[in-house]
């Protein structure tokens, strides 16, 4: 379930869920460490640069959902958190200051708790759609996969401006 690329980024591939699908064919990707801490603007400035745009800040919220329609970038400012990902009994991960999670279309993820300073900034592909909020409710799961499929994948990966890896 993990691998790790040469740049470092963590590769997270979340097994298919019954109430959160994850994605078929793109991991998770984890980047370390990847910009300055409490600079919301440097995150935003990053994301601009490899053609994701940053849409909001703020935090996680704190029950399953994931996007079935877009893929989005999750990058700490300031704080910590734990965050689950993939649904019932999928994987937690700890993020901090500095950290970035890209979630791939249909990636569940869910705020286990964090610090009372913490800012995430958030960001999709340009050109996507605006981002659905599901969350595993009875016969959603049929219209979900089907977005997910139909959702292009991204045209890099918004830290490193690399191609997005795919299984």
């Amino acid at each position: 379930m993990h691998e790790h690329r040469t740049d470092g980024a963590e590769l997270l591939f979340l097994p298919a869920g019954q109430a959160v699908p994850n994605n078929p064919r793109l991991p998770v990707l984890l980047h370390r460490g990847a910009l300055p801490t409490g600079e919301p603007e440097a995150a935003e400035a990053l994301f601009r640069r490899h053609g994701w745009r940053p849409a909001w800040r703020g935090g996680i919220h704190p029950w399953h959902h994931y996007h079935s329609n877009a893929h989005e970038a999750l990058a700490v400012a300031s704080g910590h958190v734990r965050v689950l990902l993939g649904g019932e009994g999928g994987v937690q991960v700890d993020l901090a200051a500095g950290d970035v999670a890209v979630l791939p279309a249909g990636s569940g993820h869910m705020n286990l708790g964090g610090s009372e300073d913490l800012l995430v900034v958030g960001a999709y592909p340009e050109g996507s759609a605006p981002p659905d909020q599901l969350h595993g409710a009875p016969g959603e799961r049929e219209r979900a996969m089907h977005a997910i499929a139909a959702t292009p994948a991204p045209g890099c990966d918004p830290v490193t401006g690399r191609p997005y890896p795919s299984r």
